[in-house]
């Protein structure tokens, strides 16, 4: 296809569709009326020679193609903005924009309402859409993901960490527990039934590595993607679970539980952000981050203070 024949117009409406995967949330992006936004893609569809949005049952979800060239697409249309835009400065209040992130249910706990506040603040026409971390990270942000907030390790070169807070580990029983009052044993901690994290799917935790040197085994009788529901499962039951300290303590007045030192090290860990290197450039992407850590050390500053504080 000759270069002149090709529309550059439709280049922001096709970036819209791909990171929303819906027609009606793209016109709301670009501006456009749904007729006008879905004219658009029937020229693109055309153009590119694919379907781009297909159905899959009761929602639409993009084509292989699609989700392909989606980081590419992106890259371009933030890029040709800076080029051809006036030399101005970012401005967020005239934002309009879906970011989708993805992050753990313990830093949303922590942090997720404060940033809500926050993008509301200053960018009111900013949508946050959060999801749940997946089992390759690294491969979800070359594709859709614009950030993804949690721990990780072993990340490739291409993508870029800012590390947000520390916490540690705690276990969690419910006030009244039979068994434990205040202190928790390892013989206690190996005999009870476990609630076992595993917010990616995977099989093992720090916690069965710690168990494992000793030559020990904890028995997990329920496995679970989200915090939330692990605190649900102990608050109910003489089971116990080990979760961050700061996600355990948030919810221990609410669900009345004993927040516990475990009863074997574990290694201190650190909550980050981090996104690929292709966002790297992107005013909006670039000022989304810096709320985002901002937030996190103010909260890091207020719980410092209330520890502090005379009682």
């Amino acid at each position: 296809m000759k270069l002149e024949k090709l529309d550059f117009n439709l280049l922001p409406i096709l970036d819209a569709v791909l990171s929303t995967e819906s027609v009606t949330k793209a016109a709301v992006i670009v501006g456009l009326s749904k007729p006008a936004a879905s004219h658009a893609l029937a020229r693109i569809r055309q153009q590119l020679g694919d379907p781009i949005l297909v159905r899959a049952g009761q929602r639409w979800v993009l084509t292989e193609r699609a989700s392909a060239i989606a980081a590419r697409v992106h890259t371009t249309v933030v890029e040709a903005r800076a080029l051809l835009s006036p030399n101005r400065p970012f401005d967020p209040s005239e934002l309009r924009r879906e970011f989708r992130v993805h992050a753990t249910d313990q830093v949303l706990s922590i942090i997720g309402l404060a940033v809500g506040h926050a993008v509301s603040e200053e960018a009111p026409d900013v949508v946050l859409r959060f999801v749940p971390l997946k089992l390759d990270e690294a491969a979800a942000l070359r594709t859709d993901a614009d950030l993804s907030l949690g721990v990780f390790d072993d990340l490739p070169p291409e993508i870029r960490t800012q590390k947000l807070f520390d916490d540690r580990f705690a276990c969690i029983v419910r006030e009244g527990h039979p068994r434990v009052r205040g202190k928790l044993s390892l013989e206690t901690f190996i005999a009870l039934r476990h609630v076992s994290l595993a917010p990616r799917g995977r099989p093992g935790s720090v916690v069965d590595a710690a168990l494992a040197e000793r030559g020990l085994a904890r028995r997990a009788v329920r496995w679970v993607p989200y915090a939330a529901s692990a605190v649900e499962f102990v608050a109910d039951s003489d089971w116990i679970a080990t979760v961050g300290e700061r996600f355990a303590r948030k919810l221990a007045d609410r669900y009345a539980l004993q927040v516990l030192e475990p009863p074997i090290p574990l290694p201190r860990y650190h909550a980050s952000q981090v996104w690929h290197s292709r966002l790297e450039a992107d005013p909006a992407h670039g000022w989304l981050r810096r709320l985002i850590a901002r937030v996190a050390q103010k909260v890091e500053t207020d719980r410092r203070r209330a520890r502090t504080k005379p009682s």
